[in-house]
């Protein structure tokens, strides 16, 4: 798993995402926006996963679209993830877009490394987990969630479930007496990536 910062290097607050070769085209784009929407200064480190399903799933899951199952090493690329930022100064936050951002939510209920979530479209839709959020306490101070106002109109049922979920994953994490806003934006999944995900690590910034 490759490692790439961006932004100031020296800054005292760390942004981590987990991204792949596709998505990691608009990161500069997306850095420059949430300089834009926060002002703050931050170094954000992207680490690039060979196999998205794969290596960003909590558990093994079929598959939504075609072949494409999950695989369930999301704990492991956690391990991989904690153990090169152990020496980062606090805060240090996680977020990502859709798959990535399930992962960072998931990720901050299984250690206490990272002070904020910025879960951005989050697939939120992954078999038992808004389950999981209900019966377990996460350890991240502050949590934005977003989603597509589109995004329930999908045509497949499982992700047009998505909209109920979020909602669920909001009150789970209000009901826990976590700082949460959650942002409904115009268009469907594929609308704004990086914009997105920019204003859900400038809203931690700012918060």
């Amino acid at each position: 798993m490759e490692k790439y910062v961006f932004g100031d290097k020296n800054a005292k607050i760390t942004l981590v995402q987990p991204t792949d070769e596709h998505e990691f085209q608009t990161l500069e784009n997306e850095v420059r926006l949430i300089k834009e929407l926060s002002g703050a200064d931050f170094r954000l480190i992207a680490f690039c996963v060979d196999d998205w399903n794969r290596d960003l799933s909590p558990a093994k899951a079929p598959a939504v679209f075609a072949n494409a199952e999950f695989g369930g090493e999301g704990q492991k690329t956690l391990d991989a993830i904690t153990e090169e930022i152990k020496s980062e100064n606090s805060p240090v936050y996680i977020g990502g877009y859709s798959l990535a951002g399930l992962f960072a939510l998931w990720a901050a209920y299984r250690t206490s490394v990272f002070s904020g979530v910025a879960a951005a479209s989050p697939s939120v839709w992954f078999p038992g987990f808004t389950d999981f959020m209900q019966t377990n306490g996460i350890c991240a101070e502050k949590v934005y969630l977003s989603l597509g106002k589109r995004e329930p109109n999908a045509k497949n049922p499982v992700l047009a479930s998505i909209g109920e979920h979020i909602k669920k994953a909001y009150a789970a994490l209000d009901e826990n007496n976590v700082r949460c806003f959650l942002e409904w934006n115009e268009g469907n999944h594929f609308r704004d990536s990086e914009l997105r995900t920019a204003k859900a690590f400038a809203w931690l910034l700012n918060n």
